[in-house]
């Protein structure tokens, strides 16, 4: 009998901040939790933070994963909005380090080749193969689905090299 082992994946953003918690058992996948974190644009860049911050550590208390799994971020046109979400990215992968997790990181193309089979998947396709793969899987928004696309990601590469640098720390 494998032991399961219950990953939290992040798909973080300043305004929803995505999270999915699954549990893996040698191949086989269940899900246990999804939901998005908001913070309020009428606040500060540092109160938004906070917000954020606050509700994973609340998830990572409630739900208590082994590991965790954070998408990596995409440069856009807007430097300002790339620094923003980068900052919001800096707390999603803080919470779970902060909480003695591994935390590994994923390209946005991987985690879509490896839930959909194609780098450049749609949202649509995303949210359909979630559902295919976690029947019973729940999820609020898009953000939701994709934090548990990145966490099936993770549970299908994590034994990889490169998920194990980033483990350690070195990637």
């Amino acid at each position: 009998m494998v032991n399961a082992i219950r990953l939290l994946g992040i798909d973080p953003g300043l305004r929803r901040t995505g999270w999915g918690m699954i549990e893996a058992a040698g191949n086989r996948l269940s899900f246990v939790a999804s939901g998005t974190v908001t913070s309020d644009n009428k606040k500060s860049l540092a109160e938004r933070l906070v917000q954020l911050h606050d509700g994973l550590s609340a998830i990572v208390a409630q739900y208590a994963p082994d590991e965790a799994a954070v998408e990596h971020t995409f440069v856009n046109k807007d430097a300002g909005a790339t620094l923003k979400l980068g900052q919001a990215r800096g707390i999603a992968l803080l919470v779970p380090s902060l909480a003695g997790l591994a935390v590994a990181e994923y390209a946005p193309n991987l985690v879509k080749k490896t839930v959909v089979g194609t780098g450049h998947a749609e949202k649509e396709q995303i949210r359909a193969m979630v559902k295919v793969l976690m029947p019973r899987a729940t999820f609020n928004s898009d953000d939701a689905a994709d934090a548990l696309a990145i966490a099936i990601c993770h549970a299908q590469h994590r034994a990889s090299g490169a998920a194990r640098l980033a483990r350690q720390g070195a990637a």
